[in-house]
């Protein structure tokens, strides 16, 4: 009784179909390359492991059973099984498959986004069936989400103080200190850094380069993680804040904001392409990793 099917029984089987196709064991000979006794020998094996006879062999000529017609038509259906899986497999092999969940930092420039959009153009272009999922929130958000394994990639400005996370440089962000039409700093001359230092401003409680801010000032009676909070504080005329230089463009052309001495306060912020350490990459996501250097030009 074959309740086990072995490579020795896919040979055995394979033997018995080409039999019935070929008409009989002599006429097989030719197309398995072996004598009729050897044919004779493997088929009672098969029927040996079945536990029935397969076929009637004598002066009468060869012919299948009723048992065996059906194992027949079983056999054929198997072997197709067979080469449909080791297709799809051998498609699997060459193919990048599952899911990926990648973080952006809010509030990124057009210019970042397309290069983001030019990483996953590059990547959609390999053999791949991914389904990718894009989350926008604010850095502290994208790290905590790092170290939950909740996200498989983000770029974002990072505290550097995780061990855990794999941070690679990737661009650079300008942050100039900016005020608003109705502040006392808006008009007239430059302002002086005693000035500044007086005035209120927006402090935003995860910026990890805070430390090295040009202006150091403990007046604030505002806070917000978000750029757009902090743009909405400014724009009330009545506290001074750091923002983007691409967030405060269009304001500045409308004559809303003001920049503070760009120039001598103005800093870069540091952006990368964080991953956790401790998750093991998958084909996929060392694709989509590369794919994002090559469109940083990294």
């Amino acid at each position: 009784m074959l309740s086990q099917l072995r490579d020795l029984d896919l040979q055995l089987l394979r033997l018995f179909v080409t039999v019935v196709e070929c008409g009989g064991f002599s006429a097989a000979q030719g197309e398995l390359g072996v004598g009729q006794s050897t044919i004779s020998t493997q088929m009672a094996k098969l029927e040996t492991r079945l536990g029935f006879r397969l076929c009637e062999r004598g002066k009468a000529g060869f012919r299948l059973t009723p048992k065996g017609e059906q194992v027949l038509s079983a056999t054929r259906k198997l072997f197709s099984a067979i080469d449909t899986f080791k297709g799809e497999a051998q498609g699997m092999a060459d193919k990048l498959l599952g899911e990926l969940r990648i973080g952006l930092s809010e509030g990124l420039a057009a210019e970042v986004l397309e290069q983001v959009a030019e990483a996953i153009r590059r990547f959609r272009g390999r053999n791949q069936a991914v389904q990718i999922e894009l989350l926008t929130a604010m850095p502290a958000e994208l790290e905590r989400r790092l170290l939950q394994d909740q996200l498989h990639l983000a770029i974002g400005y990072f505290s550097g103080n995780q061990a855990a996370l794999d941070c690679r440089p990737l661009f650079r962000e300008r942050q100039v200190l900016y005020c608003a039409q109705g502040h006392p700093l808006f008009e007239g001359r430059e302002p002086s850094l005693e000035e500044l230092q007086r005035a209120d401003r927006v402090h935003h409680p995860y910026r990890p380069t805070q430390t090295r801010e040009p202006l150091q000032s403990a007046i604030s009676s505002a806070q917000a993680e978000q750029v757009d909070g902090v743009l909405t504080f400014i724009l009330s005329g009545r506290h001074i804040g750091y923002l983007p230089k691409h967030i405060a463009l269009p304001w500045l052309a409308r004559g809303r904001l003001r920049a503070l001495q760009a120039e001598a306060l103005g800093f870069e912020a540091q952006f990368h392409l964080a991953r956790h350490r401790g998750q093991r990459p998958s084909d996929a996501l060392q694709a989509l990793n590369e794919d994002l250097l090559a469109a940083f030009a990294i």
